[in-house]
């Protein structure tokens, strides 16, 4: 499970970028997640529990945001969800398509006190 790993990662990268400021308290830590990311976001909020180990995360909450995977279809140019047509375009059946969305693993807010 390399949810662990990210998430003390993620905590690293807020305390160095907050170590200038006066900050006495992470409040919540809003992620996004990628629906094809390799992130699973069930095992990364089971994770989350160890960043509280940290004195500036004690109480923090954390907010996740899934990120849905939109692709286009390279032979039809239709943008569409992957994950419920499997990979495959509606419109025409092809497999083959650019990933517009869905990858994400970003720290997008940090609330603090």
């Amino acid at each position: 499970m390399h949810e662990l790993g990210l998430v003390f990662e993620m905590a690293r990268v807020i305390e160095e970028s907050l170590k200038d400021e006066d900050v006495t308290a992470v409040d919540t830590v809003v992620m996004e997640i990628g629906e094809v990311s390799s992130v699973v976001p069930h095992y990364f909020e089971s994770c989350f529990p160890a960043a509280r180990e940290r004195p500036l995360f004690r109480d923090a909450k954390l907010e996740m945001e899934i990120i849905p995977a939109i692709g286009r279809c390279k032979k039809c140019g239709k943008e569409f969800s992957i994950v419920p047509t499997k990979g495959y375009c509606p419109q025409c059946g092809s497999f083959d398509k650019d990933l517009l969305s869905g990858r994400e693993f970003n720290i997008r807010e940090v609330r603090v006190i």
